[in-house]
C-alpha cells in the first residue's frame, strides 16, 4: 500500500493556516481546541462528506478524482506549486510511472559542461534534481564554494549539495545576507521535488540527513512549505568582493534526467557587476589568497 503520511501532514498543515472566514464559513463563538480549519468545516466549504475528506486526510482512500482535489484545493487556497505538490501527493502510483528515477550517480551532460565553461565572466553551474553541484565552471565555483576543491563534483562521495551548503557549513552560509529567505525557500524546492520523486533513496537520505543535523532545517520542513523558483535576485556578501545582487536563471537540460543549469549574472553599469568583474580578475592574478577546505 501506498504511504500517505505526507499527503496527510500537508493537508493539515494547510488548513491549520486558515480560518471558517476565509473560505466563507462562519466563526463560531465556542472556544477552538486547535489552530485553523476542522476537517468537517473543509469538507463543508469543499462540497464533499466529511467521511469522504476524513478518509483521505487519514490515507485511507486509494484513488482521488481531479474533482475531488480542485475542490480542496479551492477551499484550502493553494498556490499552483501546491496544487501540484497535492497531484504528486495524492497520486504517488502515478508519480512513479510517469518520472523515471534518475541514475544513482549522475554525471553532468558533456555539452552543457562545455557550455558552462565558455562563460569566463559568469557563474555558472549544473545541479541534478537534489541540488547536487554535478559541474560548475572556474567562476560558479568561486561564488559559492571557493573553499572547497574544484574537482569535488567529479566525485560522488564528496560532491557539494547546495542545500547541505546552506544549512550545514557555515562559510557558504555566511555569502547570505538574507539567509532566511534563502533556507525557506530552499526547504520550500525541496518539499517540491521529494513530493515528485518519493522513491528516490538518495534524496530521502539527504532529507533525513539535514533533519538530524539542522534544527532550522527541521523546523522550515515540518511546515511543509512548497514553491518552486527558477528564475530571480540573491545578494550575496562574497568574502573576496563584498556585497553583490546577482540574477539567476535555471534552465532544464532536455534529455539529461532532471539536470539544470542555473547562471548569475549582474545589472550593466552596477557595483554588482563590477564585482563579477573583480571576481574574474582573481582568476587570473598569481598566489591570489582564496581559503581552502583545510583552512
Amino acid at each position: 500500500m501506498p504511504d500517505f503520511s505526507e499527503l496527510s501532514d500537508f493537508l493539515r498543515s494547510r488548513r491549520a493556516a486558515l480560518t471558517p472566514e476565509e473560505v466563507g464559513l462562519p466563526q463560531l463563538a465556542e472556544r477552538r481546541r486547535v489552530p485553523g480549519l476542522r476537517r468537517e468545516e473543509v469538507a463543508l466549504a469543499a462540497g464533499l462528506s466529511v467521511t469522504h475528506y476524513t478518509r483521505l486526510e487519514q490515507g485511507r482512500i486509494n484513488h482521488v478524482s481531479d474533482s475531488v482535489l480542485d475542490a480542496i484545493s479551492r477551499t484550502l487556497r493553494l498556490t499552483p506549486d501546491e496544487y501540484s505538490h497535492l497531484m504528486d501527493l495524492a497520486r504517488p502510483e502515478t508519480v512513479t510511472s510517469r518520472r523515471a528515477q534518475a541514475p544513482r550517480t549522475p554525471c553532468a551532460d558533456h555539452g552543457v559542461r562545455q557550455l558552462i565553461d565558455t562563460f569566463t565572466d559568469t557563474p555558472a553551474l549544473v545541479l541534478d534534481r537534489r541540488n547536487d553541484v554535478l559541474a560548475w565552471n572556474a567562476m560558479g565555483h568561486l561564488l559559492l564554494g571557493m573553499h572547497l576543491d574544484f574537482d569535488a563534483p567529479e566525485h560522488p562521495g564528496r560532491r557539494p549539495n547546495l542545500t547541505r551548503m546552506l544549512f550545514l557549513d557555515e562559510r557558504n552560509r555566511d555569502l547570505y545576507p538574507r539567509w532566511h529567505d534563502e533556507a525557506q525557500l530552499a526547504v520550500a524546492s525541496l518539499r517540491l521535488v521529494a513530493g515528485r520523486y518519493p522513491h528516490d533513496k538518495q534524496l530521502a537520505e539527504l532529507v533525513g540527513e539535514l533533519i538530524m543535523n539542522s534544527e532550522e532545517f527541521a523546523k522550515r520542513w515540518a511546515r511543509h512549505p512548497v514553491r518552486t523558483c527558477v528564475a530571480g535576485i540573491k545578494e550575496i556578501d562574497h568574502p573576496l568582493v563584498g556585497a553583490m545582487e546577482l540574477s539567476f536563471q535555471s534552465l532544464l537540460v532536455p534529455g539529461a534526467a532532471g539536470q539544470r543549469m542555473i547562471a548569475y549574472t549582474a545589472r550593466v553599469g552596477t557595483s554588482s557587476e563590477a564585482g563579477l568583474r573583480l571576481l574574474s580578475s582573481t582568476l587570473h592574478v598569481p598566489n591570489t589568497s582564496i581559503p581552502t577546505a583545510v583552512d
